[in-house]
């Protein structure tokens, strides 16, 4: 008999091995470690944060060995492991906390109860959406199965490159973007322009290019008719480099951002659409967030200190970098004094309305927990999980984290059953979104929900609706090795290694 092999991956006992391996390092091994390195106060929140770190360091164990690349579970269960599991354990048992306000037991608890519903909701709606599978390619197919257009591509890449021309000199040159944020923000509230025109000319320039560069990488290639679109491909490849290395390195752009843009670059190669060397990236991308990220903001002021590297309890606990689990306590804290406000969920969608004809429009929510707390600094983040909490209780935490449970798993499903076919929404938007989700995740709303509409847009607006039918799930099993050549019948071959020319 022919021995049974999942699709996409090896033998079940091999899956069910690597599985209780990254549970047992997960779970077990680096929360101890976190526990070892300080001295524990046991209560009724640690205990909750021990189901949390239980939650979010299984559900990460399964999509590291899952039969799928699952890119938008993965941005999911990273933040979630890592920002509310690991770090709020440190915290809780050292009761030490990396921003000066500081709540009570009964808040604390209710904050850890807080989190572990919001990942109870999200479960049950990826629970439900993978039950009702069929939907997904009715409803997102159609849209993920756009594919690009080359002669729209092509002038996303020239309307970059001449945004680059027009605004880079007016944001002080070249020099100006490898100066450090601090020093660029210094030099930003010098001058005449706000920081709402700040932000948006920085999005506008830092887009664009980052589309530009991707679409161009991924567009496919024809083999009759192709050798303009090859020449300029030639030419323009090595400027849009040019240019996304001076407006979006690490230096003066947000670590997030910057690392959105690297991560989609890396889970848009073709050679990482399948399950094994996704779950590899994946584990180095993982290994990456929890021992480079810490220091990862060298270069955020002009006078940096020698690099000490510390346990990752006291990393936790003394870097604002992981705030949210604060962040969280701060907006329970403030409800209990404030209520609850409805109204301010409308903020996000109308984000575009100004203040000047909306007077009464919401204010974003970091400024309002940092308000709250006395902090001078008011630019913090405010987690999904308080946000949604603040408009209307648990009810809204449930509400919210089932659809993003239920959406995201549909997402990558159809990612999944598009996965051969080159040039596709789904092959580029997809690892943006995942990745730019621990961004949508850490908050607040309102300083993101702009930059979010700009990264969806730009995609849209370089493809058009496929000829062919979105690809609909089969109730039978894949057949392993099975040759798919959809895509060489009608004349299309993707591009090597991810689709750069060669």
């Amino acid at each position: 008999m022919v021995p049974v092999r999942r699709a996409g991956g090896g033998p079940p006992g091999r899956a069910v091995a690597a599985l209780c391996c990254w549970v047992l390092f997960l779970v077990v091994l680096l929360p101890l470690l976190v526990l070892r390195s300080s001295d524990a106060r046991f209560g009724a929140a640690l205990v909750v944060q021990g189901v949390v770190v239980v939650h979010t360091g299984g559900a990460l164990a399964r999509v590291l060995t899952d039969a799928r690349a699952r890119v938008i579970a993965f941005g999911f269960w990273l933040f979630s492991y890592v920002w509310l599991g690991l770090a709020p354990l440190a915290m809780l048992a050292t009761d030490a906390y990396p921003r000066g306000f500081a709540v009570d037991t009964r808040t604390a608890f209710l904050t850890t109860v807080l989190v572990e519903t919001g990942l109870l909701a999200y479960s049950a709606g990826s629970a439900l959406a993978s039950w009702r599978a069929g939907r997904a390619a009715t409803v997102l197919g159609p849209v993920l199965a756009r594919r690009l257009s080359p002669g729209r591509v092509l002038l996303l890449c020239g309307a970059a490159l001449l945004l680059a021309a027009v605004l880079v000199p007016g944001q002080g040159g070249l020099s100006a973007f490898f100066l450090s944020r601090q020093a660029a923000g210094e030099a930003a509230r010098a001058g005449s322009s706000g920081p709402a025109d700040r932000a948006l000319g920085a999005w506008v320039l830092s887009v664009p290019a980052f589309w530009a560069l991707v679409a161009l990488v991924h567009v496919p290639r024809f083999r009759a008719g192709d050798r303009v679109l090859r020449g300029l491909r030639w030419l323009l490849l090595p400027l849009l480099i040019a240019l996304n290395v001076v407006v979006n390195n690490p230096i003066s752009r947000p670590r997030f951002w910057a690392g959105t843009v690297l991560l989609t670059l890396l889970f848009g190669a073709s050679w990482l659409r399948g399950a094994r060397a996704f779950r590899v990236a994946a584990a180095g991308v993982a290994a990456v967030v929890l021992v480079v990220f810490p220091y990862s903001d060298y270069f955020r002021y002009d006078e940096r200190e020698p690099v000490r590297v510390v346990s990752l309890a006291e990393q936790f606990t003394s870097n604002g970098d992981y705030d949210a689990f604060q962040q969280i306590a701060t907006g329970v804290d403030r409800v209990r004094t404030h209520g609850f406000t409805p109204s301010a969920a409308l903020g996000p969608p109308l984000f575009f309305v100004p203040r000047t004809a909306w007077p009464g429009k919401p204010d974003d929510a970091g400024i309002l927990l940092a308000r709250h707390a006395g902090y001078r600094f008011e630019n913090l983040s405010a987690p999904l999980w308080i946000e949604s909490y603040m408009w209307a209780g648990f009810p809204a935490v449930v509400a919210v984290f089932g659809l993003v449970g239920a959406v995201g798993r549909r997402i990558d499903d159809v990612r999944h059953r598009l996965r051969r076919r080159p040039g596709t929404l789904a092959a580029l938007l997809v690892p943006a979104f995942g990745c730019y989700q621990l961004v949508l995740l850490r908050g607040s709303l309102m300083a993101i929900v702009g930059p979010l509409a700009l990264l969806v847009c730009v995609p849209l607006l370089i493809t058009r609706r496929s000829r062919r039918r979105p690809a609909v799930p089969s109730s039978a099993p894949e057949s392993a090795g099975a040759p798919v050549a959809t895509a060489r019948r009608r004349g299309v071959r993707p591009l090597p290694t991810g689709g750069v020319p060669g």
